[in-house]
């Protein structure tokens, strides 16, 4: 197709290799939204016959076709061309989830011969042989930034090697990470990977800014030692050396230009070769580093993703690894720059076929619920720590496969009741609830022992002036006692202690959603809570799928085509004889933020827009001071509950085959939980299957969590497949938010309790203490 005219200002392209769709969004230079298009691969590319994009072959392995995505590519671009003029688009960004192509061994430049099938293997035992090699989970940490993690790419090559034909093996030319991948296809040529995945991949050494005096980067390795393990012998680890290929180190520049194919047959602006108006194609990088950078955390902030596996991530200023936390370099940062990191908690071994997050919360609504509304309700009404008493709280650990350090060997369902192991609960209510607490008391538990090992720079004692002020407890003398709390305790820290706890708490994923989960999350940190504004609408449209409701960005995707804005503004600057780090141009989050602040004073202070069809410069959802962030109209968040009635919710049950699995005579219903919902401090009306992009590590699921017993899913369970919308009941809502959080797309969905706080931290030292037991293989 020939290039149209030019007729308007710049745009830029984010694109989201996700499990389920391959996802676009399109911003303009203010980063407002533009457009939105995505390919479902189960609906519009039936043929594969996948199902949330992919399909597991014997062996466990999770497999996808290659062809399905280069052809969704070309769907993706299609309808780009048609709705929208390509030729204004000035920079591409993108991402992609955590999977590996492989390549044949034909002669290289032949780019198009490769081979259908990307293994997504778990593979636990292999990440601990590995780790075992290496001497243990600190020296491997302290040679290559992370411990055994069945998601690392040295684990995944150290399986294929071992488990698949030496056929296979020898075949092999090349491996490249999906987005890698994915870039490589836009600009028609091979496409490094960049030095935020080569640190995930447990064979690369990262040099920190102690190289150099200017705090630019030094030069990074693959460990030959590590290739040497993983390829058997010293001559299969050289091999595997030259399938890596190089690492782009420097990730604040362009990676390339659009391929000329492309500006060809799609109409992408054409040009010469170094010409400003050819163009440019930034650094691709995994799904959850772009929804990282979409959100644009600042120092102290905690992003905390619920999917198939939770993560919390947050900036670091730092290169100290340790097994208690994985370290990447930030991917969105110039050369010039301090160098500056990414702290990572998870709560699993592995990205893939993950069993610790989103399936443990889903058993549990099976099996002590009858829908996902129920559970919200059990969780917002059972007291914290599932019981009113002091000395007799109630503790869960669901670990249905190896989770991170410390927890790594031990699996299983464990169940303590005053501090003795049982096999259920006296009340079988509290089982959500406890549930959840543990699964964020781990969270909580582990950022305190991260925060101790300095990584996260010194400005631990933060300014809190947006949370409620905990006095600590004090002596009849007047005197703190807070520093003897801890050792008295038994604790490195002082859980009493709030003031090395994130400021913000920014909520993404299905389970954020839940009014009860983001009270939660609140509550154990001490903190707000915030989510995307494109989250909190789109859940208001379509709760029940991960996929973002129809005209709604994927937060990935955004994050790439902010990522893409940086990058041509830096060149652009660079072109007309300025300095990439001149005036106006400075880190990417101080970018972001200029650029979103420049727009809400242009636009007088109206919300960006969250989906296509908001009226461009106009209210576009979740705004400052709101109190909503629905399309329905104007209600308050604070205290606002809607529930059906108990027909509609059975009616909702049957036309959607919830099946109510239960260890006892058929769970709870909504009926059996009365009205009292005095605990519940905000929007505590549904929580159905509620999600949307979450740009979480792993493979995304059709919805909320994995439905075991054909839960809130369409007949057919394919990702496209619409859910009949019976109910009237809503998820999480927006607070009132300040203007400071509403300008960058951010919507308060939660406050912090401060008594519920002192509970949790009266709660954490028995919670350690269980999970010392746990981990010593005690019980």
């Amino acid at each position: 197709m020939a290039p149209g005219p030019k007729t308007g200002p710049a745009l830029f392209l984010g694109l989201e290799l996700a499990t389920d769709q391959l996802r676009a969004s399109i911003v303009d230079e203010s980063l407002e939204l533009v457009g939105v298009e995505c390919v479902d691969f189960d609906t519009e590319l039936p043929e594969y016959q996948t199902q949330g994009g992919i399909f597991t072959t014997p062996g466990d392995a999770y497999t996808t076709p290659v062809d399905m995505w280069v052809k969704a590519l070309d769907f993706l671009l299609e309808k780009l061309t048609r709705n929208h003029d390509v030729t204004r688009i000035k920079s591409i960004g993108g991402c992609a989830q955590h999977a590996l192509v492989w390549w044949k061994s034909t002669p290289i430049p032949s780019f198009p011969a490769l081979d259908p099938r990307l293994p997504i293997r778990p593979a636990h035992t292999h990440a601990l042989a590995l780790e075992a090699l290496l001497g243990g989970p600190d020296l491997m940490a302290a040679r290559v930034g992370t411990c055994a993690n069945a998601s690392l790419l040295a684990a995944q090559l150290l399986r294929v090697r071992e488990s698949w034909t030496s056929d296979v093996w020898s075949r092999t030319g090349k491996i490249q990470l999906a987005s890698q991948f994915l870039a490589s296809m836009v600009v028609g040529e091979w496409v490094n990977m960049g030095e935020s995945e080569a640190c995930a991949t447990g064979m690369w050494v990262h040099a920190s800014a102690g190289a150099s005096a200017q705090g630019a980067p030094g030069l990074g390795r693959w460990d030959e030692g590590v290739l040497e393990i993983v390829g058997g012998n010293r001559e299969e680890g050289r091999r595997i050396r030259t399938w890596l290929g190089d690492v782009e180190v420097a990730g604040g520049r362009k990676a390339a230009h659009i391929s000329r194919y492309l500006c060809e047959r799609y109409g992408f602006e054409p040009g010469e070769t170094h010409s400003p108006q050819y163009t440019i194609v930034t650094p691709f990088t995994s799904d959850y580093l772009s929804s990282y950078l979409s959100l644009c955390p600042s120092p102290g902030d905690a992003v905390l993703s619920f999917g198939p596996m939770d993560t919390l991530l947050t900036p670091a200023q730092h290169y100290l690894p340790t097994r208690l936390y994985s370290l990447f370099p930030h991917p969105a940062q110039d050369a010039s720059e301090k160098r500056r990191y990414i702290a990572m908690l998870s709560s699993s071994f592995s990205c893939f076929a993950c069993r610790n997050a989103d399936v443990p919360r889903a058993l549990v609504r099976d099996m002590y619920t009858k829908s996902w509304s129920a559970f919200d309700r059990l969780v917002a009404i059972v007291p914290p720590g599932g019981s009113i008493g002091l000395d007799d709280k109630l503790f869960s650990f669901w670990l249905l496969q190896g989770d991170s350090y410390p927890l790594s060997h031990v699996k299983g369902i464990y169940r303590f009741e005053t501090g003795i192991k049982v096999n259920e609960f006296r009340d079988l209510r509290a089982n959500p609830r406890c549930l959840l607490e543990s699964q964020v008391l781990s969270f909580r538990f582990r950022w305190s022992r991260m925060i101790a090992t300095g990584v996260l720079g010194s400005n631990i004692n933060r300014s809190r002036g947006n949370v409620a002020q905990t006095p600590g407890p004090t002596s009849p003398q007047g005197q703190n006692p807070r520093s003897n709390i801890a050792s008295s305790l038994g604790l490195s820290f002082d859980p009493y202690d709030y003031s090395p706890l994130p400021a913000r708490i920014l909520v993404t994923g299905a389970a954020a959603n839940f009014p009860s989960v983001a009270n939660l999350a609140g509550d154990v940190f001490n903190a707000p809570v915030f989510m995307p504004s494109t989250q909190v609408d789109s859940a208001q449209v379509v709760p029940h799928r991960n996929a973002p409701a129809n005209g709604f960005p994927g937060r990935a995707s955004l994050g790439g085509a902010y990522f893409a804005r940086w990058i041509w503004g830096k060149e652009r600057s660079s072109a007309i004889g300025g300095s990439s780090t001149g005036r106006g141009l400075g880190g990417f989050e101080e970018e972001i933020r200029r650029l979103h602040g420049k727009r809400w004073v242009a636009s007088g202070g109206n919300p960006l827009r969250t989906n296509v069809n908001a009226p461009l410069g106009g209210s576009g959802g979740s705004g400052a001071n709101s109190g909503t962030s629905t399309p329905y109209g104007h209600r308050s968040g604070l205290g606002s509950t809607v529930f059906v009635e108990e027909e509609e919710d059975e009616e909702l049950e049957r036309e959607n085959g919830i099946l109510a699995s239960s260890v006892f005579a058929g769970g709870f219903a909504d009926r059996d939980l009365g009205r009292d919902i005095s605990r519940m401090r905000t929007l505590t009306g549904s929580t159905l299957d509620t999600v949307t992009s979450s740009g979480s590590i792993g493979p995304s699921t059709a919805f909320t969590t994995p439905d075991l017993n054909a839960g809130a899913g369409s007949p057919g369970g394919g990702v496209g497949a619409v859910v009949p919308q019976t109910t009237t009941l809503t998820p999480v809502t927006a607070l009132p938010t300040s203007d400071a959080e509403a300008q960058i797309g951010l919507a308060k969905v939660a406050e912090a309790d401060v008594d519920a706080f002192m509970t949790y931290a009266a709660i954490v030292p028995e919670y350690c203490r269980l999970e010392g037991m746990l981990c010593k293989s005690l019980v």
